[in-house]
């Protein structure tokens, strides 16, 4: 570890891993973005929680897939334990380990290795669960607490993955993934951590197949999420699971870690109590949430090509927080239609806990790719915050980067409750690595098991097939041989 200043220290993403509606990983993930895939599974009839009330069914929810299988033997965990565990608590176990593959730092144990991670409303527990203890007159278990309570989940991720730095569950609403990014940032920066996992999950129940629409409410009157559109009234619910893994960037430099994008500043505050209730969001809270990450970053407004809103599609959300981009990036004397915004949620519903991490996946693979990929359903911007005098564009389709080089992206990710999150990130700048002199590279591969060795042997391969061919060791045949050790 290393004691270093707060402000002036770029984190770099080395990693990501993730699970969305439509998507089992990230790749994914990005390629349903660019193609406008909307991933909500749409229903004309249904289950709700509760049931439906005095409210109107609207058969729309985003899930994640296979949320009800679980590897426990590679996590070292009884059937009887994963059987009780939150599904919550499984899938962010394997999307962390995912991400350590993904950044290569699978099996690290130099390195101190931060977690701050958050999660969703854990309705297993309350529908399945508990109701199986009271039944059997086992209510009290301390083995059902350690694996329902938020309050180890990020505890069981340093144990299982052997992490001997933070280890710190994060709830702030809807802010809790990208709160735990800033989080994660700050104790990087702070020098108490070498490597940090940051990220959140959220799950809807496999059997849940719409929501309960009322009036006046933030759901969606006919399931389809519209930020900023004319045609918004609501969110859709939705699920996630995200993790990324982030280092120090001149720590990133110099060991050739995989730098996917730079994160320069970071912020988190609440709204206070000046707002009309407690769920109300407020301007001047988001206005100063995105002045405090551009201020650590040492950036101007001007120099931030893209936003990725929060972007519930709700009446007063949308408002607010237009207005809030407006204080901050409309003074400038950008011309109008220089600055694109997005929301992720338009595509695969609010994941709640994991909203802020879907738009950071988003804004990163925009930043590295140069391209931004549009928002589903968007058509007309809505009149009442007359975009067309600012300096935001919003489109339907992928686009290239507005403006020159260097791409800066910001990311809002917005509580219910006055928590405000945003993270300032900027492409990472290649730094040239010497010439190889090997014609080929050995990859050591290690499991407990010859499936599992032939389940990473696949994932390896499929990975090399997508690499651009870019070093003297990629030259000669083409081809990649994988073969048992």
């Amino acid at each position: 570890m290393r004691a270093e200043s707060p402000g002036g220290c770029p984190v770099a993403v080395i990693g990501m891993a993730g699970r969305f509606p439509g998507a089992d990983d990230v790749a994914q993930y990005w390629s349903n973005l660019l193609d406008g895939v909307v991933s909500v599974s749409r229903t004309t009839e249904g289950s709700v929680p509760g049931g439906t009330g005095d409210g109107q069914f609207v058969g729309a929810v985003g899930k994640v897939s296979n949320v009800d299988q679980f590897d426990a033997d590679h996590f070292r965990l009884t059937p009887a334990e994963a059987v009780i565990m939150d599904p919550q608590q499984r899938v962010l176990l394997e999307v962390a380990a995912e991400a350590l593959d993904d950044a290569g730092y699978a099996g690290e144990r130099d390195a101190v290795v931060g977690v701050f991670v958050g999660c969703g409303e854990n309705l297993y527990y309350r529908d399945f669960v508990a109701p199986d203890e009271a039944g059997g007159g086992r209510l009290g278990d301390v083995r059902v607490t350690l694996a329902n309570e938020k309050d180890f989940l990020a505890p069981r991720l340093a144990f299982k993955l052997g992490f001997t730095g933070p280890a710190i569950t994060v709830q702030t609403g809807c802010a809790t993934s990208l709160s735990a990014v800033a989080l994660a940032c700050s104790s990087l920066a702070a020098g108490d951590c070498d490597i940090a996992l940051a990220g959140g999950v959220s799950l809807l129940p496999p059997d849940v197949d719409g929501y309960t629409y009322r009036e006046g409410g933030i759901l969606s009157a006919d399931g389809c999420c519209r930020p900023f559109d004319v045609g918004a009234s609501g969110a859709v619910p939705g699920s996630g699971a995200g993790i990324v893994v982030l280092r120090r960037d001149d720590d990133a430099q110099a060991e050739g870690d995989n730098r996917r994008a730079v994160i320069h500043g970071w912020a988190v505050n609440n709204d206070g109590g000046s707002r009309a209730g407690f769920a109300a969001p407020n301007v001047n809270g988001q206005k100063a949430v995105i002045r405090a990450a551009l201020a650590r970053a040492g950036f101007q407004p001007g120099q931030v090509g893209y936003i990725e809103a929060h972007g519930t599609g709700t009446a007063i959300g949308d408002a607010v927080e237009f207005e809030a981009l407006r204080g901050v990036f409309a003074g400038d004397g950008r011309p109008p239609g220089s600055m694109t915004l997005g929301a992720a949620k338009a595509n695969i519903g609010h994941a709640d806990a994991a909203s802020g991490l879907a738009g950071l996946f988003k804004a990163t693979m925009a930043v590295e790719s140069g391209l931004v990929p549009g928002t589903a359903r968007f058509d007309t911007p809505n009149p009442d915050l007359d975009m067309a005098s600012t300096p935001f564009v919003m489109s339907a389709q992928t686009a290239a980067w507005p403006g020159e080089d260097p791409r800066v992206a910001g990311v809002s990710s917005f509580g219910l409750g006055g928590s405000n999150a945003h993270v300032v990130l900027g492409q990472a700048i290649r730094v040239p690595s010497p010439p190889s002199t090997r014609p080929r590279s050995v990859l050591v591969l290690s499991a407990r098991t010859g499936d599992e060795l032939q389940r990473m042997r696949e994932r390896l391969a499929d990975r090399l097939e997508t690499m651009t061919s870019t070093g003297p060791a990629d030259q000669g045949s083409g081809k990649v041989a994988i073969c048992p050790s």
